[in-house]
């Protein structure tokens, strides 16, 4: 492989200046696995065959579906694109695709769900990203291997005989395309996943080589040149447009070969992507800011997911978790998007974001009355809450008697905020620090 061939199809970093700017984005994890309603692997996990299976495409009838609703929704809570699972893991498709029968026109719903979902989030401003499923269990080309649902069957290495992953491989570009060509612009190819290092007895997991990476690549940049595409292709020699860490909260910015890169966290609401009926560790209002804050504070993205239910609704604690984004959002979203890493290094039990002279000082915790940051001394030139426009002041280095009587007098090189005792009834507090002239190279793109 031509490796600094590859390289030419990485995209340009001003190509994805949108992506870094809007921080914040709506995964959505739908498909007939909303109907068992335990777990989105649920095929491959309980070891189901495509018989077991066919009952869930038989009765996939979402009549209460609204994408428009959907879209309202996360545009309130400040999301500004989204990711839709055109196709999982399960094989079944979302649109009217020519590629296959196993798709949602031939379902009771009889309907493509992928157009409507486009238009209702185009018309709330938000862009559009399609995740595609390297891995496809009911496609007859598909071969078994270590996470397939007839992994153990005791016939996997003979029923492998009949198969060609070259043809499915031909399969995948073929849906791709259409993607690509039937709905418009796309913003975001979302391929998931590649695993050539499982094994399990003389079955091997699936690379590039099997998905054919590079004529993949190639397609998409072919068909949409602007495109963001991610990093689970497992092509070692193109820098991805974006790394892709899922369910986990890096404790610094990503790095490859030592040099930072753009990225996005992929999280669930709860513990499953697809909609879980009886899952029950979802996440706290506090726990769902202080993600995303986190997140943008090592300047990354936040892909927050959704797990529509089997009649196309977004159940209540889904619904109260994207509430919860909604009124914090509201207040405090410009310490958000538009905002990076700082340079600066945050107090404890803090996170700070950055957008120019505007220093964001988030509090996970509430201290009692004062707040030091001596990295911001003489740099200051007006500090606010950002919930309600309220001064902050700070300590002077001269006439603060009640500090003096305490023998400990602030200096020049010192900075101190002072905070009420009771903290706002607020989730995260922001402080939003305005620097003065020459103080604001603490920014980390």
């Amino acid at each position: 492989m031509d490796i600094n061939n590859l390289q030419s199809l990485a995209l340009p970093e001003e190509k994805k200046a949108w992506f870094v700017h809007d921080r914040f984005g709506m995964f959505v994890h739908w498909g007939l696995y909303a109907l068992p309603a335990r777990h989105e692997w649920v095929k491959s996990r309980e070891e189901l065959n495509d018989a077991d299976y066919q009952k869930y495409f038989d009765h996939f009838d979402p009549d209460l579906y609204d994408p428009r609703e959907w879209a309202r929704r996360a545009k309130a809570a400040g999301m500004k694109y989204v990711v839709l699972t055109t196709k999982h893991h399960e094989g079944f498709c979302l649109w009217d695709t020519k590629a296959t029968d196993f798709k949602v026109t031939n379902t009771p719903y009889g309907r493509d769900l992928v157009g409507p979902f486009v238009d209702a989030f185009r018309a709330e401003g938000l862009r559009i990203g399609f995740y595609y499923s390297l891995i496809d269990w009911h496609h007859p080309d598909f071969t078994v291997d270590p996470r397939h649902p007839q992994r153990n069957h005791p016939d996997a290495l003979k029923i492998n005989e009949g198969r060609d992953v070259q043809r499915y491989a031909a399969f995948m570009r073929e849906q791709v395309r259409e993607l690509l060509t039937d709905f418009g612009q796309i913003d975001i190819m979302w391929f998931d996943f590649s695993y050539p290092q499982w094994k399990l007895g003389e079955l091997v997991g699936k690379g590039h080589q099997d998905w054919e990476s590079e004529k993949l690549v190639r397609l998409v940049r072919e068909l949409a040149p602007d495109i963001i595409i991610n990093n689970r292709l497992d092509l070692a020699g193109l820098q991805p447009d974006i790394v892709t860490p899922e369910q986990y909260m890096p404790r610094a910015r990503p790095l490859r070969d030592g040099r930072r890169v753009v990225w996005e966290a992929c999280h669930t609401l709860s513990g499953s992507w697809g909609y879980h009926r009886d899952e029950d560790t979802w996440k706290s209002t506090e726990q769902l800011v202080q993600m995303l804050v986190g997140t943008v504070a090592m300047g990354g993205n936040l892909l927050m997911n959704v797990g529509p239910t089997a009649r196309g609704t977004l159940d209540h604690r889904a619904i109260a978790a994207l509430a919860a984004y909604e009124e914090w959002m509201a207040l405090h979203e410009r310490s958000i998007v538009g905002c990076t890493q700082s340079d600066f290094t945050a107090p404890a039990d803090c996170r700070l974001t950055q957008n120019g002279d505007r220093l964001y000082i988030h509090l996970f915790n509430w201290p009692y009355r004062h707040l030091h940051f001596d990295a911001l001394a003489g740099k200051v030139e007006y500090a606010q809450f950002l919930h309600d426009g309220s001064e902050v002041t700070w300590l002077r280095p001269s006439a603060n008697t009640l500090w003096a009587n305490t023998q400990f007098p602030v200096g020049d090189d010192q900075m101190t905020f002072v905070l009420p005792v009771r903290r706002p009834q607020i989730v995260v507090p922001v402080i939003e620090v305005k620097l003065k002239a020459g103080s604001t190279s603490g920014i980390q793109d």
